[in-house]
């Protein structure tokens, strides 16, 4: 079955991730299901921030998947997997510019309209499971202006389907999916295609430190590789790099 099957919903959760890896350390679940919850009361997005989303209004989902013989060196293809699907179906319904934002934001323009968070099991060198969770902006409005955030409702002025939502982002992952077991390497120039700021002069935080740099591409390990203003190129992850706060 292809991912998408089944979709599991509850009420109210902790958070979608949570209860798909729980299910998934109890075999309740296999590669494809969805959790989805009307509202997450603890969302978690990037380095432990808390993920917001109004309750009933936005996709707030998690997808198990189970990667054949995935080496655990190679994994963040998984978040390019996701990020690109999430743009797909974000592309489908907004005329403005799409980007991806490393490591798996996805904005509107400047403004970020879905998040992803990714918890992987590996074991010795593979990854046996993944727990993709999703959360995107639908219907939500009013964000503080601190938040530099938009909704798929703000950007198109129409109230979205959430489950329709889903329907479309199960289709695009799971094509994703199927072209990556069969071998297709097509997924990094994807995703360096549709990489935010890419060649751009940009504020970056180092450790800790500001510097000036140009995005310019993104390793097999899921490095952010960055050209230098004295013209050295150098990836960093995430323990050591970050976009500046806007």
């Amino acid at each position: 079955m292809g991912i998408g099957t089944p979709i599991i919903a509850f009420d109210t959760l902790e958070s979608t991730n949570k209860t798909a890896a729980e299910l998934l350390s109890l075999s309740k679940v296999q590669h494809g299901a969805v959790i989805l919850a009307r509202e997450q009361t603890a969302g978690r997005g990037q380095r432990g921030r808390t993920w917001t989303a109004q309750p009933g209004l936005d996709l707030t989902a998690s997808v198990v998947l189970k990667p054949p013989a995935l080496r655990a060196e190679d994994q963040f293809v998984l978040g390019k997997m996701a990020a690109l699907a999430v743009a797909e179906v974000t592309r489908m319904l907004v005329p403005a510019e799409v980007r991806i934002k490393w490591p798996n934001d996805v904005l509107v323009e400047r403004k970020k309209i879905a998040g992803i968070l990714i918890k992987n099991e590996v074991v010795g060198e593979l990854v046996q499971s993944s727990v993709v969770g999703v959360g995107i902006n639908a219907n939500s409005s009013g964000f503080p202006e601190e938040m530099t955030a938009t909704s798929l409702l703000l950007e198109t002025g129409r109230v979205v389907d959430v489950k329709v939502l889903l329907d479309h982002l199960c289709k695009a992952l799971d094509r994703r999916w199927k072209a990556f077991e069969n071998g297709d390497d097509g997924l990094a120039a994807e995703y360096t295609e549709h990489l935010w700021a890419r060649g751009r002069w940009t504020d970056l935080l180092l450790d800790g430190q500001c510097i000036v740099a140009r995005p310019m591409d993104v390793d097999d390990h899921g490095r952010l590789i960055v050209e230098h203003e004295g013209g050295a190129v150098n990836a960093y992850g995430l323990d050591r790099l970050r976009f500046a706060p806007r």
